[in-house]
């Protein structure tokens, strides 16, 4: 006779197997851990989950996660409002701003373009982008989506749409990573830094 794990305890396997990279053994182990080892971390777990799904919500200006309606870079005087800077996720508005570099507002878009996923302008926002881009304060559109192909697809439709509308719009350069040595570097990335090259 086979045994089989409780339902309570499946559900729960199930239920961590939505986290990204975690599969059947990953979410195995990590009920187990939460349940023999940890149940006070399991406790606080599920009240923090709780309490961010009641509590989060999108920005109304950069569609970002915030508790307010506007999140604190938007709602802060001392941002640059006429720089905008178009990224696809809340991590990578933070990865921008750990930066230290850029001083504007941003928009997320929440995605990218990828026709084969079902994914097309409307679920990414460029609707709302193109709003807020024309409301007259913006000078300049940054368009910081990663350089994927859907990334790239993504930055040149929204580029285009922009342009149309009489925005500037600049995109954020590639090339070598700080500190990098050109015989560890991959041969696309040495590439694009060649053709983008400033002069001195």
């Amino acid at each position: 006779m086979t045994v089989k794990a409780p339902s309570s305890l499946d559900e729960l396997m199930a239920a961590l197997r939505c986290l990204p990279g975690v599969g059947p053994k990953s979410a195995q182990r990590m009920a187990y851990h939460l349940l023999q080892r940890d149940q006070p971390g399991a406790a606080r777990l599920s009240g923090a989950l709780r309490i961010a799904l009641d509590r989060i919500r999108h920005c109304d200006k950069c569609n970002s996660f915030s508790e307010a309606a506007l999140c604190e870079l938007c709602a802060s005087a001392r941002r640059d409002a006429g720089l905008l800077c178009v990224v696809e996720s809340p991590a990578d508005l933070l990865m921008v701003e750990q930066t230290q570099s850029y001083g504007g507002m941003y928009f997320v878009l929440a995605g990218v373009l990828s026709p084969l996923d079902g994914i097309g302008p409307k679920e990414i926002h460029l609707d709302r982008l193109l709003k807020r881009a024309t409301d007259g304060v913006v000078r300049e559109v940054v368009l910081a989506t990663n350089f994927t192909a859907e990334g790239e697809a993504t930055a040149h439709y929204a580029g285009e749409l922009l342009l149309a509308r009489g925005i500037k719009v600049t995109r954020i350069a590639r090339g070598l990573p700080v500190g990098g040595e050109l015989d560890h570097v991959d041969a696309g990335t040495l590439a694009q830094a060649v053709i983008e090259r400033r002069a001195v």
